[in-house]
């Protein structure tokens, strides 16, 4: 990490939804004011500044963290992933569809956060239970829906998911099923 004084900038570069950005920063800045003000992209949202709700939540190197907490300094040369880096090709991503289809979403506030919670959680775990879930999204808090909703929906997502991975080869057999990873 790069330490500079008060009120002193400096440049850093990362990687934003895929592509390689350079962006002045100051030791205060945090990664959630680069990534709205800095690089306008504003899905990212500030519900409480403190890493209670959960609103903030983005991919750090593939881990959710919240970004209200992490010191823009920290992500030099690191890959981040927001919530407009889950569509790809002009299609929503399988997690984007099932909350709308769910009615995961009524204010929509805490929907950035979650989405990129459950995001992580399926390409970690394709196949999760209830409990994985729960535990995925515990650090987001949601005042609006409900989590039923939310819950079904990443659980479908999952199975469109899944059933959009082809086929395991015989050569793979049995140890590629959801059921065989189970056990």
């Amino acid at each position: 990490m790069k330490e500079i004084g008060p009120g002193a900038m400096t440049t850093i570069s990362f990687k934003v939804n895929g592509g390689l950005v350079e962006v002045e920063v100051s030791a205060d800045d945090r990664l959630i004011d680069v990534l709205r003000e800095g690089l306008r992209l504003t899905g990212t949202k500030e519900g409480c500044g403190v890493g209670e709700c959960g609103a903030c939540t983005v991919l750090l190197d593939g881990k959710p963290v919240n970004s209200c907490l992490v010191p823009a300094l920290q992500v030099e040369g690191r890959e981040v992933e927001t919530v407009e880096g889950l569509a790809k090709d002009g299609r929503l991503h399988p997690l984007q569809e099932a909350f709308i289809e769910h009615t995961a979403v009524q204010c929509g506030f805490c929907t950035p956060g979650m989405l990129m919670s459950a995001a992580a959680l399926l390409r970690e775990n394709p196949d999760p239970t209830r409990e994985d879930i729960a535990r995925a999204i515990s650090g987001n808090l949601c005042r609006c829906t409900g989590y039923h909703q939310i819950m079904a929906a990443i659980e479908d997502a999952a199975r469109r998911i899944r059933a959009a991975v082809p086929e395991t080869s015989e050569a793979e057999g049995a140890a590629g099923t959801p059921e065989a990873r189970r056990e």
